[in-house]
C-alpha cells in the first residue's frame, strides 16, 4: 500500500493464515522480536516512536489458531509480558477464545483460563464489547494503559470473510505534568516470588473457623 510500511509474519508449513500490520511511513517505527528463540507463534511486535511529548508505543498483531498446543500459547505468553512492560501496549488479534465471558471474566476450558490469566496478570484491559463473528468474541483489542484506545467501531465484513472489521483510535495525549507522588512500578515487580511467598502460607489453617471479615482480615496483613 502506497504511504505505508509493510510488517508480515507468514504461516509456516501449512496454507493460509499470518498476520500483517501497514504503518504510515511518516511514522518512525521498527519490528521487535520477542521470544524468537522460543516456539513459533503467529505474533507480530512494532514499536513506533512517538512524537515530541508522547512516549513510545508497541503495536501487536496476533493470531492463535484454535489448535494450538500449550507450549506455544506458553510463548506467546511470555511474549505478551515482554510487551506489556513498555509504556503503551496495543494488541489484536484473533486469539480463538470463544467461551470467554469477558463481563465476569470467566471461562470454560482451562486454556481460556489461561489465557485469562495472562491478561491479568499483565493489567491488560480488553476494549471490544461486541462479539464479530456469528455472536462470539474472538477478535480482541487490548492496551495496557486505560484511556490509550477509544472510539472502538464495527464497520461491517472485508470481502466475503465472516470476521467483521475493526476500527478504532489510539489517543495519544501530551505529556502529562511530572508528579512529585511517589507511587509504586508494579510492572517491575517479581510476581513469581510474591505467589511463591503466598503459597507458603497454610491458609487452610491461617482461615480455619473465621468469618469472612476476619478472614480478609488475615489475608490482608499476609498480602502487606
Amino acid at each position: 500500500m502506497e504511504g505505508y510500511r509493510l510488517f508480515r509474519k507468514d504461516r509456516q508449513g501449512r496454507r493460509g493464515g499470518g498476520v500483517t500490520l501497514y504503518v504510515n511511513d511518516q511514522l518512525e517505527c521498527m519490528e521487535l522480536h520477542l521470544g524468537m528463540e522460543e516456539e513459533p507463534t503467529e505474533s507480530l511486535w512494532v514499536r513506533i516512536k512517538g512524537r515530541a511529548g508522547a512516549g513510545h508505543i508497541i503495536v501487536g498483531v496476533c493470531y492463535r489458531p484454535p489448535d494450538q498446543g500449550d507450549r506455544a500459547d506458553e510463548a506467546l505468553y511470555r511474549q505478551i509480558g515482554a510487551a506489556s512492560r513498555s509504556q503503551a501496549l496495543v494488541l489484536m488479534g484473533d486469539f480463538n477464545h470463544p467461551d470467554i465471558c469477558w463481563r465476569d471474566n470467566t471461562a470454560e476450558c482451562k486454556q481460556s483460563r489461561k489465557f485469562l490469566e495472562c491478561v491479568d496478570d499483565n493489567f491488560l484491559l480488553q476494549v471490544i464489547e461486541e462479539p464479530m463473528r456469528r455472536g462470539a468474541m474472538l477478535d480482541l483489542t487490548l492496551t495496557n494503559k486505560e484511556g490509550l484506545v477509544g472510539d472502538v467501531k464495527l464497520k461491517g465484513s472485508l470481502g466475503c470473510s465472516d470476521h467483521e472489521m475493526v476500527e478504532f483510535r489510539i489517543l495519544r495525549a501530551a505529556r502529562r505534568a511530572l508528579s512529585k507522588l511517589t507511587t509504586l512500578d508494579f510492572s517491575r515487580a517479581d510476581f513469581g516470588l510474591f505467589g511463591d511467598l503466598l503459597g507458603r502460607i497454610p491458609w487452610d489453617k491461617a482461615l480455619e473457623e473465621r468469618g469472612a471479615q476476619e478472614s480478609w482480615l488475615v489475608f490482608k496483613g499476609h498480602l502487606l
